[in-house]
């Protein structure tokens, strides 16, 4: 088994690797490639030392049968063809092809099985956020059709990168301190501060990452189910959270959404309220299921239903869920 990981320097290329050895998934050889800045930079893998390779137009992918791709929808798009022309399948964790009807866009819980359907060799990861929530939806969808979704994200810096989490990090220090904050990865300060915009604006005036939501979601539980969010970058330095009202076509229990979260794979129920027991991104960080709680019903809908949610954006919401995706493949015998 030969895998490859393309954004290797990135923060979600790092969580590969440690996912990786971590998962001990059968990976004979690993190759890592990156941009012409980060080639010739040094990971260890397993003991060994493995130098990133620069991404080219060659023949470097004929052997791999595994790509795990994080490099950005441009260089996805250019390198498309060059990583699967040979075989390999790419597990790719940028928004480049998530809305093409020929590439299964998978969340492993929900609907690992249309990765049998692969016409181009591309699966698309989902957007962190929509996958975060899916996981938790999909439970409640086994016992009444969700038919509206809607949902405001508290997203941590980690989303926007590596080079984000060392920002929000330097600029808390620089308030602190009286000093002027540096402002480059994000429109405005996020110290002590909350910003409630997260990709473009689109001509409804929501924005790119608000439609994911809507989009992805229909795609990936195959349903009609329609979602409004709302996305607010907040000064916590990993994991996302999610604020959920659900309204199914029929009404169900807090005691019954409960049981169907505690039995469901990939969420922990953390959900006892009168003892200060729910689900923060503090404790969150670096977990690879879902944590959900704050369970109750909605006061203004009789098929309502609210939870909160919190998943760890680089794991769960990218580098955990390609891999999943990687192992799904290699255990149905996919590849």
């Amino acid at each position: 088994m030969k895998v490859a990981v393309v954004g290797a320097s990135g923060a979600v290329g790092q969580e590969f690797l440690k996912l990786l050895e971590q998962r001990d998934l059968p990976v004979d050889e690993l190759a890592l490639f990156g941009s012409a800045r980060s080639a010739g930079s040094t990971y260890k893998f397993k003991g060994k030392d493995i130098v990133v390779k620069e991404l080219r137009h060659n023949d470097d992918f004929k052997d791999i049968d595994i790509a795990l791709t994080s490099a950005g929808g441009s260089i996805s798009k250019e390198f498309a063809e060059t990583i699967t022309k040979h075989g390999a399948v790419m597990i790719d964790n940028s928004s480049a092809f998530r809305m093409d009807k020929d590439v299964p866009l998978i969340v492993p819980e929900v609907n690992a099985g249309d990765c049998k359907n692969r016409p181009r060799n591309i699966i698309a990861n989902p957007n962190c956020t929509t996958i975060i929530m899916v996981v938790a939806l999909n439970a409640v969808e086994q016992l009444s059709h969700i038919k509206k979704v809607h949902v405001a994200t508290y997203q941590s810096a980690s989303g926007a990168g590596a080079a984000a989490m060392a920002e929000l990090e330097m600029q808390l220090r620089q308030v602190l301190a009286g000093d002027q904050p540096t402002i480059e990865k994000f429109k405005y300060q996020l110290a002590f501060n909350l910003i409630p915009q997260i990709d473009v604006f689109a001509d409804d005036d929501y924005t790119k990452e608000e439609l994911k939501m809507y989009n992805e979601t229909r795609k990936i539980m195959h349903s009609d189910v329609e979602v409004s969010a709302t996305c607010v970058r907040v000064p916590a330095m990993r994991a996302h959270s999610e604020a959920l009202w659900i309204e199914t076509e029929k009404p169900l229990t807090v005691k019954e959404v409960r049981a169907t979260l505690s039995n469901a794979h990939g969420v922990t129920l953390v959900d006892e309220p009168l003892d200060g027991k729910y689900p923060m991104p503090l404790f969150v960080a670096n977990n690879d299921d879902v944590y959900v709680g704050r369970i109750r019903k909605d006061l203004t809908s009789p098929n309502g239903m609210v939870m909160w949610l919190v998943g760890d954006q680089i794991r769960k919401g990218a580098a955990l869920n390609a891999v999943q995706i990687a192992e799904y493949l290699i255990e149905n015998k996919l590849l």
